[in-house]
């Protein structure tokens, strides 16, 4: 009975958590400290302090990089239940791995291909991994990052504006972000990388440029 009743005594303080104090505790059972979490979820250690402290709430995006980073679910930051609470093993489906940007659609590549577990829920047919080998898009992918790529060919540029996609530049492959401006009548297309080092690639009605996926988040990251 005194077991039972200490079991159900750690669900109620769990379910009882807020999004700081359950994140702050599934660090410390990795023993991570906060620089380390920081590290791996490349975020912000000051940032994080306040998450812990509850001060602050996670982006979507930063929530996805702290799963990421401590291999739980997202439900299990969320604290959905006290089900997900509990660990679980994560259950997970293979894309296809590409080196550069497919010209086409992934599943009918001649490329030699490597695979790369994804997230079940991550998984689509018309979904591709991506591994990135030059520094354009630092710091917010860098060289070696695993991204997931929704093949998306065609795509009209003014319908994914500042979304990062895998472009061909006249048969050339780029991952850059995607504008639009107008000078005049004419459309030009400005693809931009993170980095400030990084020239903007400027599209005119000239060149053969398309859209081939767009970036959808980073599922892979070496340490």
């Amino acid at each position: 009975m005194a077991g039972n009743r200490r079991i159900l005594r750690r669900i109620a303080n769990r379910a009882a958590e807020s999004f700081g104090r359950r994140l702050r505790r599934l660090r410390l059972e990795r023993g991570w400290t906060q620089v380390e979490l920081a590290r791996r979820a490349n975020i912000n250690q000051g940032f994080l302090s306040q998450i812990e402290r509850d001060e602050k709430l996670p982006s979507t995006r930063m929530l996805d990089a702290l799963a990421t980073a401590l291999e739980v679910p997202q439900a299990v930051l969320l604290g959905a239940g006290a089900d997900h609470d509990a660990p679980q093993r994560l259950d997970t489906r293979e894309l296809p791995l590409f080196g550069t940007i497919p010209a086409g659609p992934p599943s009918e590549s001649q490329e030699q291909l490597e695979m790369f577990p994804v997230l079940r829920h991550q998984w689509s047919p018309d979904f591709y991994c991506l591994r990135l080998e030059f520094d354009s898009m630092e710091p917010t992918l860098k060289p070696g990052d695993i991204v997931l790529v929704h093949y998306r060919p065609d795509v009209d540029p003014e319908h994914v504006p500042g979304r990062i996609c895998a472009c061909l530049v006249n048969g050339q492959p780029t991952l850059k972000r995607v504008w639009v401006e107008w000078r005049g009548d004419d459309r030009l297309i400005v693809l931009r990388g993170d980095n400030p080092r990084t020239q903007p690639v400027l599209v005119d009605t000239t060149a053969d440029f398309s859209i081939q996926g767009i970036v959808v988040r980073l599922v892979g990251r070496d340490l």
